[in-house]
């Protein structure tokens, strides 16, 4: 028989996405109409905020606006990213002490704030931490279960089909893209790079592209062809993914006979593309490439975007080159319709599995027919790659006359 939930704590970790707001607001909600009773909490930055006992309660008040969070993007109470068996980072950091186990930090201040379940809210960083944090409260006979929530706007997590967030992020990255594409009318021979989120994933690369395209026809009747504005030149030439092969001497070929033709190229490339050639010739010329808590390179020094300008700039004589990033506009969106209608289903499940006792993280089972449940923590992680012969991206790809895409990794069945 499962203990009867007295307190519930919930915490957002690691990036933002357009599902963190609106995941704690139903969460709200949810125990309120099922549990009223329970004592509701909120951890300050994430695990952060856990391993330093820093916490706020949720009132009558916001019980009462709950659904008024699910309005907005970023999170109220904050993020941060801290792996709880990184001990050397939290000790650098100044979240434990020297000698200190973090995980036993965070487990003891669970107990000592009188908390039953904890509800965190991430990716796949967040989660592999909550996954830890679970097997540790286990081991040690904590009485306590983690229920966690699928967030990523790459949607890379296994065994999740789709994560909380991600068909918003595409969207407004299409809207990005909708603006800054005119950037293209400024200068002749233009080259607009489109940056778009995604460490190890295409799939929001992808998906941006799909949306942006559909975006394109819907306004089809309000293009000016035979002066200035076709579809032909505000449409894209090229899609780049973590997942492809690039051969950058046959699509500059293919990409210059398109400059020479319209005066302007339209990429759209993800932030992990080409990744580890870049760190390659990064560490030739002698350059430290920094990582996070999590040792992922960081890659806001790795700068995909400006490796594609430069290398297609001179390859294509463009004589403006411009990069333009989507990723903070997208993920602190609030969530599109679609989203919300994913995120209400699983809080509602993760309530649920919470006062039955069961942990796990809630969201679509790919390995049980996209069954909304409490997948086991044992089977959830990162680094799920987006699937190249996915029909609508390889539609796409036909469509702008970019070859077929080679896979640089096995997708997992």
């Amino acid at each position: 028989m499962a203990k009867k939930v007295k307190k519930v704590a919930f915490l957002t970790a690691g990036g933002l996405a357009p599902c963190l707001s609106s995941s704690i607001g139903f969460l709200i909600d949810e125990y309120t109409k099922k549990a009223p009773d329970v004592e509701l909490i909120g951890y300050l930055d994430g695990y952060m905020g856990l391993l330093k006992g820093e916490s706020i309660k949720v009132t009558d008040e916001v019980r009462k606006n709950a659904l008024k969070l699910t309005k907005h993007g970023g999170s109220p109470i904050g993020n941060s990213r801290v792996k709880l068996t990184n001990v050397k980072d939290c000790v650098k950091r100044g979240l434990v002490k020297e000698g200190e186990d973090p995980l036993k930090v965070a487990a003891d201040q669970l107990v000592k704030d009188g908390v039953d379940v904890l509800h965190t809210i991430g990716g796949d960083d967040t989660n592999t931490t909550a996954a830890d944090l679970a097997a540790y409260l286990a081991k040690n006979n904590y009485e306590l279960i983690v229920v966690g929530l699928p967030k990523t706007v790459d949607n890379d997590v296994y065994p999740i089909k789709q994560s909380l967030g991600a068909y918003t992020a595409a969207e407004e990255g299409a809207k990005y893209f909708w603006n800054v594409v005119k950037e293209g009318s400024a200068s002749p021979r233009s080259l607009i790079i489109h940056e778009v989120m995604g460490r190890n994933c295409g799939w929001l690369t992808a998906f941006t592209g799909i949306y942006y395209r559909k975006m394109l026809r819907s306004v089809k009747a309000n293009l000016v062809p035979s002066f200035g504005w076709s579809k032909e030149n505000l449409d894209l030439n090229a899609v780049y993914v973590p997942e492809s092969k690039i051969d950058f001497a046959a699509e500059a070929r293919r990409l210059k006979a398109v400059m020479d033709k319209l005066g302007r190229v339209n990429i759209f490339v993800s932030e992990g593309a080409c990744v580890k050639e870049i760190i390659a010739e990064m560490r030739k010329r002698g350059e430290e490439v920094p990582v996070d808590a999590f040792g992922h390179p960081r890659l806001d020094k790795v700068n995909v975007g400006q490796y594609f300008a430069k290398r297609f700039g001179e390859l294509l004589g463009a004589e403006k080159t411009q990069v333009f990033k989507s990723g903070y506009f997208a993920r602190s969106a609030a969530p599109c319709k679609k989203d919300l209608e994913l995120i209400q289903k699983c809080c509602a499940l993760a309530v649920d599995s919470a006062l039955a006792g069961v942990g796990g993280v809630v969201g679509k089972d790919e390995d049980d027919s996209n069954t909304i449940r409490a997948c086991e923590f044992d089977r959830v992680k990162g680094g799920k790659p987006f699937n190249v012969r996915n029909s609508r991206f390889r539609k796409m790809l036909r469509e702008i006359g970019q070859p077929r895409v080679r896979k640089t990794r096995v997708v997992k069945k």
